[in-house]
């Protein structure tokens, strides 16, 4: 079989195994298919290659330039592909199992501080329609960590402002009831009383933040807000982004004293040592403040 055909067979079934979302798949597929590529030049087939052949070909993406990080993801979909090749019976071992993964960096969220946050979420013209649906979004965003693709799907069934929480199907089909706070749930109501009916425009929908034409954002969209936002409140661009707010959420939890397995449930993380990295940036803001105020720092 083409080594492509093996590779939608394997995303196909994977997609439906493990509820991914498109962006994920998207992901797999753009990796695989680099892997597919390099194969066909070297006239190699998934069903017979072997681990020196897979060596071989990320030999010749380090030498291209690629990050260790992309090396890792690389290997990921890799393994996961020939998990499924040898479990269908395609092949009769995994060649990944003895390839070893590079070692990462330790990497640290970008980091707003609380008064950034502040600045960037009183930024919004609340008088102006469009702007009043932003300044929800981002009070949202900040009040419960939500991903950005959960933030701009988020459906009107799925929100109680009255309760002030919101439902949310996370990766892998996870639910999760995240708490939003009363200065999230006041906006949401103002922009639900004076905003979405003239963003809506007599349509209807059920997505709690429409666009202009009444449709969901794309998570696009909400970056370029959010990027416009920052240069207004005289943040860097480069520090911002709509995941950023989601790591503020957890940094400043943790920094207040939050337990890490309640932040750990309100992100809809599936494992502790993913949430555990806010720990490690409290710990660098702590750092920063003895060396900046102690007189031997």
């Amino acid at each position: 079989m083409k080594n492509t055909a093996l590779v939608d067979l394997f995303l196909n079934e994977y997609w439906i195994e493990k509820g991914l979302s498109e962006n994920t798949v998207q992901s797999y597929r753009l990796d695989l298919s680099a892997l597919c590529d390099w194969l066909d030049k070297n006239n190699l087939s998934l069903e017979t290659l072997d681990a020196i052949d897979l060596q071989g070909f990320l030999g010749e993406r380090v030498e291209q330039g690629y990050k260790a990080t992309s090396t890792a993801r690389m290997l990921s979909a890799m393994r996961k592909l020939f998990q499924y090749l040898y479990r269908e019976k395609y092949r009769t071992d995994d060649p990944t199992a003895i390839l070893s993964s590079p070692k990462l960096p330790t990497r640290l969220p970008k980091y707003l501080s609380e008064q950034q946050v502040s600045d960037l979420l009183n930024t919004p013209d609340v008088d102006i329609p469009l702007e009043l649906r932003d300044k929800a979004m981002l009070e949202l965003l900040y009040a419960t960590g939500l991903r950005v693709t959960e933030l701009v799907s988020l459906t009107i069934e799925n929100m109680s402002v009255q309760q002030g929480v919101v439902r949310v199907i996370g990766k892998g089909n996870k639910e999760r009831i995240v708490p939003m706070g009363e200065e999230a749930a006041y906006w949401i109501r103002q922009f639900m009383l004076y905003g979405r009916p003239v963003l809506l425009n007599g349509q209807s929908s059920d997505i709690v933040f429409p666009s202009q034409r009444a449709q969901q954002m794309t998570r696009q969209t909400f970056w370029h807000r959010v990027k416009h936002y920052a240069i207004l409140a005289n943040i860097d661009g480069d520090t911002l982004s709509p995941h950023v707010l989601r790591h503020a959420f957890a940094t400043h939890l943790v920094n207040h004293g939050a337990d890490l397995r309640v932040v750990q449930m309100l992100l809809g993380h599936s494992d502790l040592s993913t949430t555990q990295i806010y720990t490690h940036v409290a710990k660098e803001r702590l750092k920063r403040l003895h060396e900046r105020f102690h007189p031997r720092g």
